[in-house]
């Protein structure tokens, strides 16, 4: 099993982060447009560098998590939402994702979360499988949410309880 190391986000991060997003982004990944060509500042102010985990897979960054509360209102401070995952394309399928999202987990119960949440586009078939083996279970399907590609794509919401 390679060594996957799991840290928090650095500045000097913004690099690698910005070139796994542009390698990993297609319409049956995410419904937002393309990345713009990468200007290296992914860490802007809007973004908490706390919020951010990254995996290094023999000391090169291998892909990151971003967690983050699901909403402003106080209403939801107990639940943690998954704001984005990737993995660099040619290091898939080594264990970092699932690396990535047992970080998150932990995390987020350390903010004193009780759920953790994530969306994910329904053709995303092998998303939904990684984070199905990681605990994480359909809550909710919008069905045609999102119009990619000439076609009409679900929104499917998941969730895992961290109290159990």
């Amino acid at each position: 099993m390679p060594s996957i190391a799991i840290r928090p986000a650095r500045p000097a991060d913004g690099r690698a982060v910005a070139r796994i997003d542009r390698a990993t982004w297609t319409s049956a990944t995410s419904p937002a447009p393309p990345p713009s060509p990468p200007d290296w500042r992914v860490f802007r102010a809007s973004l908490d560098l706390r919020d951010v985990l990254v995996a290094e897979l023999d000391g090169r960054v291998a892909g990151y998590v971003r967690l983050g509360r699901s909403s402003p209102l106080e209403a939801t401070r107990h639940v943690q939402h998954v704001h984005g995952l990737a993995v660099d394309p040619a290091l898939q399928r080594r264990g970092v994702g699932s690396a990535l999202l047992r970080a998150a987990v932990a995390e987020a119960r350390s903010r004193g979360a009780r759920r953790i949440t994530l969306r994910v586009l329904g053709g995303n078939e092998a998303a939904r499988r990684l984070y199905e083996r990681a605990g994480f279970v359909v809550e909710g399907v919008l069905r045609g949410e999102y119009l990619l590609d000439g076609e009409y794509v679900d929104d499917v919401l998941m969730a895992l309880d961290l109290t159990r």
